[in-house]
């Protein structure tokens, strides 16, 4: 099973590019309405997929342990290969997978993560996730040594926590949080595939090649506790500039083979390298590499 990283870097042509965001307050939830089948039948089938993963032995949320090492050589390999490669291609009008050689990409500005729920998650799930973001965020902040935040408004790292048929009809709160940005987000947040668990699409304009002016998640409200905490881990980093995935990232969470469900130190030195003054937003890996080693 795999959580799919959109990241749609540079969108040419398009008016809005890098603004801040304008929009007023969301109305509060005044209760979850009736589910859908399709969201019913989500949610028994990632119930199901986590116990599966559980029982195989994955999801782990250890950090590794002596089973995997993590050595100078990996580490540099690793960061390379989710720094400074994108997992995605925009083609036709769709982000398919295709892995293809990239630049560096972060924040320059602080981040400000903002939850935003649908009304299908109950007010116990909302104060559970807003702990678990608030102190994720300072964890991030610590590794990074860059601003990053939980806020309750005006963010700029949007953050939706929504079951299917609040993705479906999400459209036009994409458009308001992320003016300019077209339809391509807005129709692929709005038909996620059932192997896509979780998402996130960070934003910069041609002008500030390689610096992220804002981004959003998608977080399937249909997921069981530790899907959900493994999807906020993984896409939230992956929304600071880890761009890609790679199969020999161990112990990692940037590894589309489920192993480890959440942050691991591992993660933490490559958030550490990718915010490191020594590197540059814009930067190729023949540019980068000998700083990064």
């Amino acid at each position: 099973m795999r959580r799919a990283l959109i990241i749609p870097c540079l969108l040419a042509g398009l008016s809005g590019c890098g603004t801040e965001p304008v929009f007023p307050p969301l109305s509060p939830a005044v209760g979850p309405p009736q589910a859908s089948a399709r969201s019913l039948a989500l949610a028994s089938y990632y119930d199901r997929t986590q116990d599966q993963l559980l029982r195989r032995g994955l999801l782990r949320t250890d950090d590794g342990g002596a089973d995997a090492p993590i050595t100078e050589r990996a580490l540099v390999a690793n960061f390379s290969r989710i720094a400074l490669f994108d997992e995605y291609r925009r083609r036709n009008g769709r982000f398919v997978p295709e892995e293809t050689a990239s630049h560096l990409r972060r924040w320059e500005k602080p981040v400000r993560m903002q939850l935003i729920f649908g009304e299908s998650v109950p007010e116990e799930r909302r104060l559970e996730d807003t702990d678990e973001v608030r102190a994720y965020a300072e964890r991030l902040s610590r590794v990074t040594r860059h601003p990053v935040e939980f806020v309750e408004s005006d963010g700029n790292f949007f953050i939706l926590v929504m079951n299917a048929d609040e993705l479906a009809a999400a459209g036009r709160l994409v458009s308001r949080l992320v003016p300019g940005y077209g339809s391509a987000v807005k129709n692929e947040i709005a038909r996620l595939p059932r192997s896509t668990f979780c998402a996130v699409y960070a934003f910069s304009d041609r002008s500030r090649v390689g610096i992220y002016s804002s981004a959003i998640s998608v977080i399937r409200s249909e997921h069981p506790d530790l899907l959900r905490r493994s999807c906020y881990h993984e896409e939230l980093a992956q929304g600071l500039g880890l761009a890609n995935d790679s199969y020999q990232a161990r112990p990692s969470i940037f590894n589309d083979d489920e192993e480890f469900a959440l942050l691991t130190t591992h993660d933490e030195l490559l958030l550490r390298i990718l915010y490191d003054s020594r590197l540059t937003p814009g930067m190729t890996l023949p540019e980068a590499a000998p700083r990064i080693q």
